[in-house]
């Protein structure tokens, strides 16, 4: 019998839908059928059952690393991954709310034809962001709204999904209306300074189920990355001219910047607080985000 290759599976049970845990099962009969040896472990945040600790314990040991979780689960894996010295490829079984790095990848929400995915599919090398000193799939961001994704309610995210974003936003939009943060910003042929409603640098059409960038052509493995910047408006008509903007997605909108980007560099004189794959990611006088170009392999439809 030729030696099998092993996969580390991770399953992070409070993530999302809470559902990771009974597709447990199928996960090792998938790739037992396709000659895997699995290792299973819960993940733990805070514990030796951490991804970063599991990963790092299991350096040169695996083929692959299968996740099951939300967006901030495989974030967890994917910056564990990076610190590895063999690289293995990863698998994703998506179980958040809204799972929109998956869905940029094509990933089936389904979850028995995720696993098929994660098991059958296709490697695909694809970018990485890097703010600062911590790594990103799709999206590091500031501003208005940014903080919806890893402040609302997880009960209520579980019961509504992308209901619940849409819901904590609108119940935040009051406070919003005279919110700005003065920042210069640095990126290939932009130099600008003024108050922002909102930046972001991603790497995925759809941000916490919004699809933000209409038509545009968005590829994860063309070393650019998406860089959106709304100007804080003046007065309510203005704030309802940059809703009307992004509802229509519009081009050439005088309160929008949209550019693609292999780096940006962020200047405040305050910390910004930064939301990174829908968790916190710190506060910040001085960001600098840099794409990563083929970092990652993952498992994508065939």
């Amino acid at each position: 019998m030729p030696k099998r290759k092993r996969a580390l599976v991770l399953i992070n049970q409070t993530a999302g839908t809470g559902k990771a845990a009974s597709d447990t099962f199928n996960i090792v009969a998938a790739l037992s059928g396709a000659g895997y040896e699995p290792v299973v472990y819960p993940i733990i945040p805070g514990t030796e059952f951490s991804s970063e600790k599991l990963l790092a314990e299991y350096d040169g040991k695996i083929d692959m690393v299968l996740c099951s979780g939300g967006d901030g689960t495989l974030n967890h894996v994917v910056s564990a991954t990076m610190d590895m010295k063999k690289k293995p490829v990863i698998s994703y079984v998506p179980n958040g709310s809204t799972n929109d790095f998956a869905k940029g990848l094509g990933i089936p929400s389904v979850r028995s034809k995720a696993i098929d995915v994660a098991v059958n599919g296709r490697p695909y090398t694809y970018d990485l962001g890097r703010m600062n000193d911590r790594y990103f799939n799709y999206v590091a961001a500031f501003g208005a709204f940014s903080k919806v994704s890893y402040a609302t309610d997880q009960e209520l995210k579980n019961v509504l999904g992308y209901a619940a974003y849409v819901i904590s936003a609108i119940a935040e939009l009051p406070q919003y209306i005279g919110y700005s943060t003065h920042m210069r910003i640095e990126a290939e042929g932009i130099d600008e300074e003024g108050d922002y409603l909102f930046g972001s640098m991603s790497n995925s059409a759809s941000v916490g189920g919004m699809n933000l960038f209409g038509d545009t052509d968005i590829h994860q493995d063309d070393g650019k990355m998406e860089l959106m910047l709304i100007r804080a408006p003046k007065n309510l008509a203005e704030f309802n001219a940059i809703l009307a903007a992004l509802a229509s997605k519009e081009a050439g909108n005088p309160y929008i910047t949209f550019k693609q980007v292999s780096w940006a560099k962020f200047y405040s004189n305050d910390d910004v607080e930064w939301t990174v794959d829908g968790e916190f990611g710190g506060s910040h006088k001085d960001t600098e985000i840099k794409v990563m170009n083929k970092a990652i392999t993952i498992m994508v439809k065939n």
